[in-house]
């Protein structure tokens, strides 16, 4: 991978993140969104994505996001594990519109 490849990938990395959390607040499942707190799922978001393989389907997604809520959220995160879905196609089709290209179909 030359610098400008690494320069493409770091960007799409933040542009991800940035999404993902960006999905994690509009769906809230815990309750914590008060509309000014927009960076309330950061941290969240930064250990669901290394986790985000390509080719993973939406129930593979919700299982992670599931379970970094469990580890972030103890008993205050959200059953049953259906209730993830919805917010999990959308993680998994940004992952496939920003890093599809470079490690191919999500």
């Amino acid at each position: 991978m030359n610098r400008e490849e690494q320069k493409q990938l770091a960007k799409a990395y933040q542009e991800l993140f940035a999404e993902v959390s960006a999905i994690l607040f509009q769906h809230d499942l815990v309750g914590i969104k008060f509309e000014s707190n927009t960076d309330e799922y950061d941290p969240e978001a930064g250990t669901i994505l290394p986790r985000l393989r390509p080719g993973a389907t939406a129930e593979e997604v919700a299982g992670i996001v599931r379970e970094e809520f469990i580890r972030w959220f103890g008993r205050d995160a959200p059953e049953p594990a259906e209730s993830y879905l919805a917010m999990a196609e959308e993680i998994r089709a940004a992952y496939e519109r920003r890093l599809g290209r470079q490690f191919g179909p999500c």
